[in-house]
């Protein structure tokens, strides 16, 4: 009998000391750091809704494979520093895996973490390119990344006549791989890069004026950026205050934010977008998302940003079903490789050394009333 109580004891600790971290029989945990600002980045603010919006969902569902996902967020108030210094602490206090990062330097950050302690990191909400190349084997993107939201803007812009091109981008090693996709699409399409605004930090209203002044002398047809929403609602305030012609075009991040604030002054701004208008139910996934919203009873101001969490929540249930009843980290990513999921009208994928997650870029214009027409 001591022989049997005995091997029951290791069997158990054994069983213990091998649980997958943030698994337990009924909960499964998922870090995700973001930056919130403390309130202030709106767009940060949204995708944390969208991401709830769909927990809560799924969790009244009774879970996944019979678990309640718990969410544990920190702020990383859009510092690399910080974004890595969360992520790490979600890992040593038991999250499963990382998740749902906004902004490009912090989610390369915790990409980096990602890697460094062989750990997933799913749905980064953020377009750029070192989430994808070289390959990063423990990242999976969702959304389409900013190339090819360049891409589509600039393609509009050369159907409709325009021949040269602005550039708004962070002075960093990140901001220069987007100038270098910008040009390499230029080229492509027989456009022509005329004026790249790289910018340091916060930009102080001297230097705020400098940049307009540049773009008075370039006289592209078109500028666009990779995000600094609010830095870019500034820039185009500025511009349009001083009766400079360029078509002042956009990234998804903040488009909405930056549509609001702008007021009438954002009327016939072009957007590229990585999901769908949330207020066209033509889509599956929109319908989905404002009849969620409506049981909730938050079907409020909708956003783009809102729906995006909610999409990338929904690949990740869809993921965490796909693994089974008793998920490792390792079982996770091989069924990530495996996988094609329709998320309501986006179809996603990934496979083993290509990561790509969904190709869906749409535009749309800012009409009278301020609300997004595709």
């Amino acid at each position: 009998m001591q022989f049997r109580h005995l091997a029951w004891a290791l069997c158990l600790g054994a069983s213990t000391l091998f649980a997958e971290p943030g698994v337990t029989d009924k909960t499964l945990t998922i870090g995700q750091t973001i930056a919130l600002e403390q309130g202030r980045n709106a767009y940060g603010v949204a995708a944390l809704q969208g991401v709830r919006l769909y927990i809560d969902k799924i969790n009244g569902e009774g879970g996944v494979n019979g678990r309640k996902l718990v969410l544990r967020t920190l702020d990383d108030e859009n510092k690399a520093t910080n974004a890595a210094a969360n992520a790490r602490q979600l890992l040593a206090d038991g999250a499963f895996i990382l998740f749902g990062s906004i902004e490009g330097g912090p989610s390369t950050a915790v990409a980096e973490v990602a890697a460094e302690n062989k750990v997933p990191f799913f749905g980064p909400m953020a377009g750029s390119p070192t989430l994808r190349r070289p390959h990063q084997a423990y990242v999976f993107p969702v959304r389409a990344e900013h190339r090819e939201e360049f891409r589509a803007l600039m393609t509009w812009g050369k159907t409709t006549g325009m021949t040269t091109v602005g550039f708004l981008r962070a002075d960093t090693e990140v901001g220069r791989t987007h100038l270098d996709n910008v040009r390499l699409i230029a080229d492509e399409l027989g456009l022509k890069v005329v004026l790249d605004l790289p910018f340091k930090g916060d930009v102080s209203d001297a230097q705020l004026d400098q940049m307009v002044g540049a773009i008075g002398q370039a006289k592209p047809d078109l500028i666009f950026n990779h995000g600094s929403s609010g830095l870019y609602q500034r820039l185009v305030a500025k511009a349009k205050g001083v009766g400079l012609g360029t078509a002042f075009m956009g990234v998804n991040s903040g488009s909405t934010q930056i549509a609001a604030k702008l007021g009438p002054a954002a009327h016939g701004m072009v957007f590229a977008q990585v999901v769908p208008n949330p207020r066209d139910q033509r889509q599956p996934i929109v319908r989905e998302f404002l009849a969620t919203a409506r049981k909730a009873q938050t079907a409020g101001d909708l956003s783009y940003g809102e729906l995006e969490g909610y999409l990338t929540t929904k690949a990740l249930v869809m993921a965490l079903k796909a693994t089974g009843g008793n998920p490792t980290r390792e079982g996770f990513m091989r069924t990530l490789e495996a996988s094609r999921f329709d998320l309501g009208g986006i179809a996603v994928r990934w496979k083993a050394g290509d990561h790509e997650g969904a190709r869906f870029v749409d535009l749309s214009i800012v009409g009278k009333n301020g609300r997004f027409v595709d």
